[in-house]
C-alpha cells in the first residue's frame, strides 16, 4: 500500500508541474485540431506548421539556457534579420552560398559576444542591453540591404529549407533540429555545465562562492544565442525564399512567450527544455489553427501577448498555491 501511495504521489507531483501541464495541453490542442479543424491533419499543413515553428524552436534552444541562468536576449529577431540581410547582400555581390553561410554564422557570434560583453563585463542588465541592440542590429540590417528583397538563392537550398521528406509531413530541416535539440537537452540536464546554469539562476552569488565562473558561462550563452539567431536568419531567408532587412520582425516575442509558456522561470533557476519545446509547438499549433480559421495577424499577436502574460503569471500562481498548501499541512501536523 505504501508503494502504491508513493507512486500516486509521484504521478500527482508530475501533473502539478507547469511544464507537464503544457505538454498535456499540447496533446489536447492537437487532438482537438485533428478532429474539428478542417485541413489541420493534411500532410502539407502539418509540414507548414512545423516549418513555420522551426525559427521559434531554433532560437528557443539557447534562449531556454539563457533564461534559466537569469538573463534574456531580446535582440534575437534583429540578429536573424541582420544575418538574412548580409546573406542577401553578399549573394548580390556574387559570393557562393557555401561561403556566405559561415560568414553569417560568424556575424551572429559577434552579435552575441557584443551582448554578452556588455552584460558580463560592464554589469549592464540584459533586458536593457538587448532592447538597445534589437534596434541597432535591425538598423544595420536596413543599411546593409535597404528595402531590397533577394529571392534567387540556389534551388537545392530552397528545397531543403522548405521541402519535406517524400509524401510525409516531416520537413527536411526538422531532422537537424532534432539533433540540436538532443544536444541542448543533454547539455542542460545531464552535464555540469547545465547544472551550473540552474545554480546561477537560483543565486548568482552562491554560484560564485561555489566556484562557478558566472561571467564566462553567461558569455558563452549569449554567444550561442547569437549563433543560433543567425542560423535562424539563414533558415528564414531560405525557407521563405526572401532575404529582407525586416525578416523575423517580432520573432523575439514568440520565442520568449513560448519559452515562458513552457515553464521556464523568468527569474531563472527553474524549468526544463522539454517544457520549453512543448510551449514552442503549442504556440505554433495555436497560430496554425488561427490561420486556418482566418484569424487576422493582428489578433494572433494579441493572443501571443496574452499567452506571454499567462506564462509569467501561471507558474507563479501554481507555486504560491503549492506553498500555501504545504504551509497549511505543516501547521496542521501535530508536534511531539
Amino acid at each position: 500500500m505504501a508503494d502504491i501511495s508513493l507512486s500516486r504521489a509521484v504521478r500527482w507531483s508530475a501533473l502539478k508541474r507547469w511544464d507537464t501541464a503544457v505538454g498535456v495541453l499540447l496533446v489536447v490542442v492537437l487532438l482537438f485540431s485533428f478532429g474539428f479543424v478542417d485541413g489541420f491533419g493534411n500532410a502539407l499543413n502539418l509540414s507548414f506548421l512545423i516549418g513555420n515553428t522551426l525559427p521559434i524552436a531554433l532560437i528557443a534552444l539557447p534562449m531556454t539556457l539563457l533564461v534559466v541562468s537569469g538573463e534574456i536576449d531580446l535582440s534575437v529577431a534583429s540578429t536573424a534579420g541582420l544575418s538574412g540581410a548580409v546573406m542577401g547582400a553578399l549573394w548580390n555581390q556574387g559570393m557562393t552560398i557555401e561561403t556566405i553561410i559561415p560568414i553569417c554564422l560568424l556575424l551572429g557570434v559577434v552579435c552575441g559576444l557584443v551582448n554578452g560583453l556588455l552584460v558580463t563585463r560592464l554589469g549592464l542588465p540584459s533586458l536593457a542591453v538587448t532592447i538597445g541592440t534589437l534596434a541597432a542590429y535591425r538598423g544595420i540590417a536596413q543599411i546593409v540591404l535597404g528595402s531590397d528583397a533577394v529571392t534567387d538563392f540556389p534551388t537545392q537550398y530552397l528545397d531543403f529549407a522548405a521541402g519535406r521528406i517524400g509524401d510525409t509531413f516531416i520537413p527536411y530541416a526538422f531532422l537537424p533540429f532534432l539533433v540540436l535539440l538532443a544536444i541542448a537537452v543533454v547539455a542542460l540536464h545531464a552535464t555540469p555545465f547545465g547544472r551550473s546554469l540552474f545554480a546561477i539562476g537560483a543565486s548568482e552569488e552562491a554560484a560564485r562562492f561555489a566556484g562557478i565562473r558566472v561571467r564566462r558561462q553567461k558569455l558563452i550563452l549569449f554567444t550561442l544565442t547569437g549563433l543560433m539567431a543567425s542560423l535562424t536568419g539563414v533558415f528564414w531567408a531560405l525557407h521563405y525564399a526572401s532575404a529582407r532587412y525586416d525578416n523575423a520582425t517580432g520573432l523575439e516575442l514568440s520565442v520568449v512567450a513560448a519559452v515562458l509558456l513552457g515553464g521556464i522561470d523568468f527569474d531563472g533557476g527553474k524549468g526544463t527544455l522539454g517544457g520549453a519545446i512543448a510551449g514552442v509547438f503549442l504556440l505554433g499549433a495555436l497560430q496554425n489553427v488561427m490561420s486556418l480559421q482566418d484569424v487576422s495577424a493582428q489578433s494572433q499577436i494579441v493572443v501571443t501577448g496574452v499567452l506571454l502574460v499567462l506564462s509569467v503569471l501561471g507558474p507563479r500562481v501554481v507555486r504560491q498555491i503549492s506553498t500555501a498548501r504545504a504551509g497549511r499541512r505543516a501547521a496542521s501536523t501535530p508536534t511531539s
